[in-house]
């Protein structure tokens, strides 16, 4: 069965549902994305491991499990995504030590989380993506994908990480100069408001 690479083109959240976020995997070799439904702490996670700018006061669970298992020499190699039942995706994470390689279960954004932090490739089998793949034009699934609740939190998306539509989640801090901007980004970081810190950035970037 063949493996297909995946790039992470984004994360969006749906303003019709409260603490919805959908994580978007990109094809590498071909134009379907897979949409992958996502807890809030997850989503900001990798959002943060997205936005290089933005460094935590304080490692978060997923910093802490890259630094823990830098400490004792394993490294992460890669990501698979290996099954799908019912709408839940199962991953691996594919860990090496002194030249030995194990096979560790994990829920998907855990896994995508650390891959961003390992710097490891994220792949998923063609009969998965064949299964759960849609195409995405203009912020709107051209096929349906499978699942009422993954095309809701798609729908008005509010996006961070890579996704290259643009949305308005600066727009509330359009009225601030940027001497005000970078003050609010440096308080939000400090509290540890990742999400908020992301926003203001954006619009740090458009200026």
């Amino acid at each position: 069965m063949s493996l297909v690479k995946l790039s992470i083109k984004g994360i969006s959240y749906s303003q019709t549902q409260n603490g919805a976020y959908a994580l978007i995997l990109n094809e590498v070799d071909g134009e379907r994305k897979l949409p992958i439904v996502i807890g809030a702490f997850e989503a900001q996670s990798i959002a943060i491991a997205l936005e290089k700018e933005i460094k935590p006061p304080r490692p978060l669970t997923h910093d802490l499990f890259k630094n823990f298992a830098e400490r004792f020499d394993i490294v992460v190699k890669q990501v698979i995504i290996h099954k799908l039942v019912d709408g839940v995706f199962y991953s691996s994470l594919i860990c090496e030590r002194d030249k030995i390689e194990e096979i560790i279960d994990a829920r998907t954004s855990d896994a995508i989380a650390l891959a961003l932090r390992f710097n490891a490739p994220i792949f998923t089998y063609k009969n998965i993506l064949d299964k759960a793949g849609i195409y995405l034009k203009s912020n709107t699934a051209d096929s349906d994908p499978g699942s009422q609740e993954i095309d809701d939190v798609l729908s008005n998306p509010e996006t961070f990480g890579h996704e290259e539509e643009s949305n308005q989640s600066g727009d509330v801090y359009a009225k601030h100069s940027l001497q005000e901007l970078n003050d609010l980004l440096d308080q939000a970081v400090s509290q540890e408001d990742y999400e908020k810190a992301a926003k203001i950035r954006d619009e740090i970037s458009k200026r």
